[in-house]
C-alpha cells in the first residue's frame, strides 16, 4: 500500500501550508502597510501606546516594528518619537534617477540580448487589467499610485530578472508618499492608463526600441521634469495630507 496516497488530509495540509506569521511580523506588516498607504500624516507622531491599542497588542511588538521600519528608511526618529520619513528634494532626485534606471533596464536587457523575451503571460494579464481600467477609469485618488507601481513592477517582472524587480519595488515604495499626490485629477489618471497600455503593447509586439522610448518619456526624460513633479507632489502632499 502506498503510504503517500493514504496520508491524512490534515497532515498534508499541515505540511504544505506556510507557517503563520509571528505576532511581531504581523504587527510589522500592518504598520508598514499603513505607513506606505498614507494612513499617517507627515507630521503625525507614531506613538507606541496608541498603536498598541489600535492593533490590540502590547507595546513590545509595536516597538520592534517601529525599529524595523526605521531600519528600512520608511520612518525616522525625532525628538518626540517616530515620524514617517519624507524625502527631501535632493533625496528624491536620487531616488527618481534610480527608479528611471531600473525601469529602463528591464527593456534594455532584452534589446541587448535577442535571446531574452518578456513573459507573454505576465504582459497579457497586466494588459487585461489596464484595458478594464480604460473602459471604466477609476476616480482620482492618491492611492492610484499602487496601481501604477503594480504596472511597473509587472513590466519589470516580465523581463525575467527578479533582482531588478525587487530593487524597483523597493525604490518605488520609498517615493510613494510623494508620488501618490500625482494622481489627483481625472486627466492624470486617464493619461497614465493610456500610456501604460501603449508601453505594454509595444513590448508585447516586440517593438522594444519604441517601448524603451515610450517608457523613458513616461517616467520622465530629464531631472528637471522629475524635480518639478516632485515639487508639485510635495505641495499637494502638504495640502491633502489631512484628507487621507
Amino acid at each position: 500500500m502506498d503510504s503517500e496516497l493514504y496520508t491524512q488530509p490534515d497532515t498534508v495540509a499541515a505540511r504544505e501550508s506556510p507557517p503563520a506569521p509571528s505576532l511581531r511580523d504581523a504587527v510589522y506588516a500592518r504598520l508598514r502597510a499603513s505607513v506606505l498607504d498614507g494612513t499617517f500624516g507627515p507630521r503625525e507622531r507614531l506613538a507606541e501606546m496608541r498603536l498598541a491599542g489600535q492593533f490590540g497588542v502590547s507595546r513590545t511588538p509595536v516597538r520592534e516594528a517601529l525599529a524595523r521600519l526605521a531600519s528600512d528608511g520608511l520612518i525616522e526618529r525625532g525628538a518626540d518619537g517616530y515620524f514617517v520619513t519624507i524625502p527631501n528634494l535632493t533625496q528624491l532626485s536620487d531616488f527618481y534617477e534610480l527608479r528611471i534606471t531600473l525601469e529602463l533596464r528591464g527593456i534594455a536587457r532584452a534589446i541587448e540580448d535577442s535571446a531574452l523575451r518578456h513573459d507573454p503571460a505576465i504582459l497579457h494579464a497586466e494588459l487585461d487589467r489596464w484595458y478594464a481600467m480604460r473602459e471604466h477609469p477609476p476616480t482620482p485618488d492618491p492611492r492610484f499610485v499602487v496601481q501604477d507601481e503594480t504596472f511597473h513592477a509587472e513590466l519589470s517582472r516580465a523581463s525575467g530578472n527578479p533582482a531588478l524587480t525587487d530593487s524597483l519595488v523597493t525604490v518605488s515604495e520609498r517615493i510613494r508618499r510623494v508620488r501618490m499626490y500625482d494622481f489627483l485629477t481625472q486627466d492624470r489618471v486617464e493619461t497614465t492608463i493610456t500610456e501604460h497600455i501603449q508601453i505594454m503593447e509595444l513590448v508585447r509586439d516586440g517593438r522594444l526600441d519604441e517601448a524603451y522610448r515610450a517608457l523613458h518619456a513616461h517616467v520622465g526624460d530629464s531631472m528637471d521634469v522629475v524635480m518639478e513633479r516632485a515639487r508639485r507632489a510635495m505641495t499637494q502632499m502638504a495640502l491633502h495630507a489631512e484628507r487621507l
